[in-house]
């Protein structure tokens, strides 16, 4: 059980410490620059993923914002316009990234849980005319974080692959829980890598990286991503250090993503028992969003504050929850005991 004032820290997934083994890993790795392409355990992680999901090649970033952009400014030009959810983190959280590194425009398309369906983006698609943007690019995302985690179905995309086909779109996944969706789906990451030109893979979310992802794609694509990338000035040199923490993780971290699903059920039920809490978004993998009734989320989180829980603001009536390698049952103990008098304090 943790002791009264150490914090139960649920904002992010991306808090996670490495674990002594990965550090291990780090500190073995071979090294080489990168930049000049000589980093054998970048090299080793990039063909590590690309292998995993059937892909041509893959190519390693400082972030999962940088793999993101990075696509967009491949599969767009200026003047061309990007479909995607309106609460995409391409659109909300990644700094205007679309505009001010590709000169693109984007249209915003509603879907529950955060999901597009063909339907909606073939009725969003530009026609051919002189006052519209050029349609070039439908963006995902799996799992969906403003959807509360919410997983597509391969059946759900393989008609958005085949309407891209037809239409001669572009279609970039960012996958930065992939695994998480995985995990949940029971799919096949093969086959997922059949279905976008790329996909951005996040490590330092749920797999317990201290930082880095990899965009994933064909060799041509690859290869005019590594140029943007050093233009956005995502040139590591003995990048093999992050790179090794990758490749273990990928080995060790994948399949214990279940536990932190079910502790996210079993937080949205202790937190669907508090006062003021309306109701929890269906949780379908490591992230709980509450939504909240006759009380800011200010106010809310203060209160948790008070004992020694962390979450974030997620909207205007929204908290979010999130589990990570690094939260355990006690945890989950704790935060049970912590609220039980909740309604004498609120």
């Amino acid at each position: 059980m943790p002791q009264e004032d150490e914090i139960i820290d649920l904002r992010s997934d991306t808090l996670t410490q490495p674990t002594r083994e990965m550090k291990e890993a780090m500190m073995m790795a071979s090294l080489g620059d990168d930049v000049f392409g000589e980093d054998p355990t970048v090299r080793q992680l990039e063909g590590k993923l690309a292998g995993i999901f059937g892909m041509e090649a893959g190519m390693f970033c400082p972030s999962g914002t940088m793999t993101n952009q990075i696509a967009i400014r491949l599969h767009t030009r200026p003047q061309t316009e990007v479909i995607c959810h309106k609460n995409s983190h391409i659109y909300l959280y990644e700094g205007g990234g679309i505009m001010s590194n590709s000169h693109a425009s984007v249209k915003l398309l509603e879907g529950d849980l955060g999901k597009l369906d063909a339907e909606a983006i073939r009725q969003a698609i530009n026609p051919d005319d002189d006052h519209a943007p050029e349609t070039a690019l439908v963006s995902l995302e799996n799992t969906m974080n403003k959807g509360g985690g919410s997983v597509y179905q391969l059946e759900e995309v393989r008609p958005i692959r085949q309407l891209c086909k037809e239409t001669g779109l572009k279609l970039h996944l960012d996958g930065a829980r992939i695994f998480n969706a995985l995990i949940h789906s029971g799919e096949r990451a093969h086959d997922w890598g059949r279905m976008f030109d790329t996909i951005s893979i996040c490590l330092s979310k749920g797999l317990g990286c201290p930082v880095g992802s990899v965009l994933l794609g064909s060799q041509a694509g690859i290869r005019q991503a590594r140029k943007i990338r050093k233009a956005l000035g995502g040139g590591m040199r003995q990048a093999g250090m992050l790179a090794a923490a990758g490749i273990y993780a990928l080995d060790h971290h994948v399949s214990r993503l279940e536990e932190d699903h079910e502790r996210a059920r079993a937080i949205a039920a202790i937190m669907g028992k508090l006062p003021h809490v309306k109701a929890t978004l269906p949780v379908s993998t490591n992230i709980v969003i509450a939504r909240l009734d006759k009380i800011s989320p200010e106010s809310f989180l203060e209160k948790l504050a008070e004992k020694q829980i962390k979450a974030v603001k997620f909207g205007p009536d929204q908290i979010r929850m999130v589990t990570h390698l690094d939260i355990e049952d006690r945890h989950l103990e704790a935060l049970e005991e912590r609220l039980a008098n909740w309604k004498m304090t609120l």
